[in-house]
């Protein structure tokens, strides 16, 4: 079991640095691309950080051997060796279909392409590919050197050898795959951002503030961390889109509250920002 010796990432913000991160620790040779040259000298800062925190924690002993399997630029030909291209642009439907398309007109026939989307239909990314037989989701949680789970998104053309594969990877990544069919807001989405957009509702009506709403879910359902709180660590822009995305395909129970569209219009962003329902001053 083991990874492809070539894998591509594509856009290198923070979750983008955090899979290539990943797969560095497995001992895959990373290409990552980004937009431009200042955008790639920015996200090779962001997987060298993670590197060094992985030093610090311990995971790592010998940092030098997987730098130096890291590549990082702004010109997507770096894909032509690639086994498996993930592509981690922002959560933007059309910006991930073009992207998608124009990987696959670099990559090799048998590679295989995967989005990391948390919301968007697999079917309808693989609409602008010819080969949606080789083409599958793999939903990273953020931070992804700390998170467990991945979520394996098999649309209705992805061949079982790619879903096979796929689960092998996460193995390999150490961290473990929930396979689902394509359908909106997948199971984690779906799940996640419901119990998020109650619980700012409950702020919003002034039933407990952030902290208690959070330690309800923490101390008497065990959750690790409240919705509130997580919804900081994810990005509130974030999740504003992926509810958005689910009120279109699912209705009104997923409608952003008027709260969070207010946070998102003030750039209150959660831990990137400094400011969501926390402050974050001290811990960014």
């Amino acid at each position: 079991m083991s990874v492809p010796g070539t894998v591509g990432v594509l856009g290198g913000g923070r979750m983008g640095a955090g899979i290539a991160h990943a797969f560095l620790l497995a001992g895959a040779r990373v290409r990552l691309v980004e937009r431009d040259e200042s955008a790639a000298d920015a996200a090779r800062e962001r997987v060298l950080t993670s590197i060094e925190n992985s030093v610090k924690r311990g995971d790592l002993t010998e940092p030098e051997h997987v730098i130096d399997a890291l590549r990082v630029s702004a010109d997507p030909s770096a894909f032509e060796t690639a086994g498996l291209v993930i592509e981690a642009v922002p959560e933007d439907r059309a910006m991930k279909a073009e992207a998608l398309a124009r990987i696959e007109q670099i990559v090799a026939a048998d590679a295989v392409l995967a989005t990391n989307t948390s919301s968007i239909s697999i079917d309808e990314l693989a609409a602008a590919l010819t080969r949606p037989e080789r083409f599958l989701g793999l939903h990273f949680f953020n931070p992804v050197p700390a998170s467990k789970l991945v979520e394996l998104v098999v649309g209705e053309r992805t061949e079982r050898a790619v879903v096979d594969a796929g689960r092998e990877w996460i193995a390999t990544l150490r961290k473990t795959p929930v396979v689902v069919r394509d359908s909106p807001g997948f199971a984690s989405s779906r799940l996640g951002v419901l119990l998020g957009l109650e619980a700012i509702r409950m702020l919003e009506e002034g039933v407990g503030d952030a902290a208690d709403i959070d330690a309800a879910m923490e101390l008497g359902y065990r959750h690790p961390m409240g919705p509130l709180r997580t919804t900081d660590v994810v990005g509130l822009d974030v999740r504003l889109g992926i509810a958005e995305e689910l009120a279109r395909e699912l209705g009104p129970r997923f409608e952003p509250p008027a709260l969070l569209r207010r946070m998102v219009d003030a750039g209150k962003l959660g831990r990137k920002s400094g400011e969501g329902f926390y402050m974050w001053n001290e811990e960014r």
